[in-house]
């Protein structure tokens, strides 16, 4: 049995391009808890601010995401492209959404218990154990392009001025994205917890900092919740969602 929790707000934008899937219910506005059994699926998305209807094209790619049944035959490089495809002809065909794109990061947990990973830009999955952070997927953003070649240091990512330049993502109408699908032939132990955000919570906020609050002795949706109002606290300007999946099992 696994235990889900998620958070998403707007925070102090005017409305909010984020949204949130766990299993088949999608969100972008609010909390959600529960307890599921495999196979299913939890991830999060973010909608592109530089483009038309952010809001539309986050939501969007959850709903087509939800659709999708979760097992170890899925072909997920096959279904990830076709929704790119859907939401790319939307946008090709609705004048308040011309090129809408949204960033994707999810994670499954198969009809064998087996994990199951997806990235798209630049929101980000992390394994929290043994009071230690590890981040699992790689932000395909610009910055993270130049701190690999050694232009940039790791602190400089954090502040550079075109942090926010992002690669082909959900929907591009130019270019398709390049999407990273992880297949982790292993199980969730009990006490481990998977961390699904958007960047408005790792933008403002450090490993280590993320890492204290992660263990506090909370139930797990309250230390969601307090990671979202220290990231606003210390000045997040951008939408921020979270979503926690850990095993109950022992």
């Amino acid at each position: 049995m696994y235990y889900c929790c998620g958070i998403t707000t707007k925070g102090v934008m005017p409305h909010n391009e984020d949204a949130l899937l766990i299993n088949k219910t999608v969100i972008n506005d609010g909390t959600i808890e529960t307890t599921l059994s495999a196979p299913f699926m939890a991830a999060v998305s973010d909608g592109v601010s530089s483009e038309l209807s952010g809001e539309i094209a986050s939501k969007l790619c959850m709903k087509f995401l939800c659709n999708l049944k979760v097992s170890h035959k899925m072909n997920l490089q096959n279904s990830i492209m076709k929704i790119h495809e859907r939401l790319k002809k939307y946008g090709a065909t609705k004048n308040n959404a011309s090129n809408m794109q949204a960033t994707l990061c999810a994670f499954a947990i198969d009809d064998k218990n087996k994990i199951h990973t997806v990235n798209v830009g630049d929101s980000r999955l992390y394994r929290y154990k043994n009071s230690s952070l590890d981040q699992l997927s790689k932000d395909q953003s610009l910055v993270q392009m130049l701190f690999e070649e050694g232009a940039i240091t790791a602190e400089e990512r954090k502040t550079h001025v075109h942090k926010n330049i992002i690669f082909p993502v959900m929907g591009n109408k130019d270019s398709k994205p390049k999407v990273d699908i992880k297949y982790l032939d292993m199980e969730i132990e009990h006490g481990d917890l998977f961390i699904l955000c958007t960047d408005g919570l790792t933008d403002y906020l450090s490993n280590s900092e993320i890492e204290e609050m992660l263990s506090l002795p909370l139930n797990l949706n309250k230390r969601l919740s307090k990671l979202v109002h220290t990231a606003l606290a210390k000045g997040s300007t951008d939408n921020i969602t979270i979503v926690a999946v850990c095993n109950m099992s022992k």
